[in-house]
């Protein structure tokens, strides 16, 4: 257990870390990168990346998770996002991009106050479904109740609930809250949850009978939540921690294996990889596949946070185009940043500390470097 540092004389906390304080230390064993294997398998679902593109409208798109499941990965669709809201959300989304950063907020809390139309959602996860590559679809656990027949029905493989946090308790005196374990038991597909980002909010996640838990505050860049509410925790520590109790709950449950999955916070492969070295199974990014040449922002980025109604978390941001999908994941990269050929670069860290499956590089040895240099 870390130190507690002293804040001052009434509160005291612990020392935590995010990716860019961390290194990842290589081994006196290399590997060759193609001997490298990436895949990764939850449930009775096996992808040859570990890599999931998040449920946020700027990046995905009913054509986006079909073409990114092609390339061997998952990309899951956000069912409270435009397209269960608009029979044809082209011309709005050109229209975000379009939008001067002064009225972007507003517009944005404008264009998705429309209601979510529930013959939608069974016709997008159809649309996904009919391609034949796995389904994921994301509902935030407000909604859960209210819509997760229609989802079920229209034959997902995956379902996600996810949040900026989510609890397996939640308190509240004006509505029913959602009780996690008997609906996670009363369904017949993995449920995907979260965010989470303590070892003890993890561990009664995964007591849910969840199949995986997202780490995490999701947004990454896009997302204000450090600014608005105050609420973050560095993602090495987060990640390190929800791993911690992976492992814990696998002795406590005989051997349940619970997926525990980076969520925000990556927005370069140096990143992902020191996802995976602090105890990840798979990632889930956006910012990286909303700069693809494809995807449905069109070169801005924003988040479910950007358009809350009360207490926005998040803006539109722009962050422009750098290469295709296929380019951002495998290469041929012309830049030297980690922007693009995620999985090149994934395998080649894999690679140099001596690892040739993800499971053993959880293993690998990190340093704590803050203010490293990026040289």
């Amino acid at each position: 257990m870390a130190a507690e540092v002293e804040i001052g004389r009434g509160k005291s906390g612990r020392r935590a870390y995010a990716f860019d304080d961390i290194g990842i230390v290589p081994s006196r064993r290399t590997r060759d990168p193609e001997e490298v294997s990436v895949a990764w398998q939850i449930d009775a679902y096996r992808f040859e990346m570990p890599l999931v593109v998040a449920p946020m409208d700027s990046v995905v798109s009913p054509a986006i998770a079909i073409a990114v499941g092609r390339l061997g990965g998952l990309a899951v669709l956000d069912l409270e996002g435009l397209w269960t809201r608009y029979d044809d959300p082209g011309p709005l989304l050109a229209e975000i991009a379009s939008l001067d950063d002064a009225r972007a907020t507003q517009r944005l809390q404008e264009i998705y106050s429309e209601p979510i139309k529930e013959e939608l959602i069974g016709r997008r996860i159809q649309e996904v479904r009919e391609a034949g590559v796995t389904v994921a679809a994301r509902l935030s656990p407000q909604r859960t109740a209210q819509f997760h027949k229609a989802v079920i029905d229209a034959g997902v493989d995956l379902f996600v609930i996810r949040g900026t946090t989510v609890s397996a308790e939640h308190v509240s005196g004006r509505a029913e809250p959602l009780n996690l374990k008997q609906f996670i038991y009363d369904l017949d597909v993995p449920v995907i949850v979260g965010g989470c980002s303590t070892y003890t909010a993890a561990l009664h996640l995964m007591r849910t009978g969840a199949a995986g838990v997202l780490v995490g505050f999701g947004g990454g860049s896009g997302h204000t939540t450090r600014t608005v509410l105050g609420v973050a925790v560095p993602m090495a520590t987060a990640v390190a921690d929800v791993a911690a109790a992976r492992r814990d709950y696998m002795d406590e449950s005989g051997g349940r294996y619970v997926h525990v999955i980076a969520d925000g916070g990556m927005v370069n492969s140096g990143d992902i990889a020191k996802a995976f070295a602090c105890g990840s199974d798979a990632v889930m990014v956006a910012s990286p596949f909303a700069r693809s040449t494809e995807a449905p922002g069109r070169g801005y980025h924003w988040g479910s946070e950007a358009h809350h109604g009360d207490v926005p978390r998040g803006t539109r941001i722009e962050i422009g185009t750098i290469g295709t999908m296929e380019q951002i994941l495998h290469g041929p990269s012309h830049v030297a940043d980690g922007s693009m050929n995620l999985i090149g670069a994934l395998r080649r860290s894999m690679a140099t500390a001596g690892y040739t499956e993800l499971k053993e590089f959880q293993r690998v040895q990190v340093v704590v470097a803050p203010g490293q240099s990026t040289d």
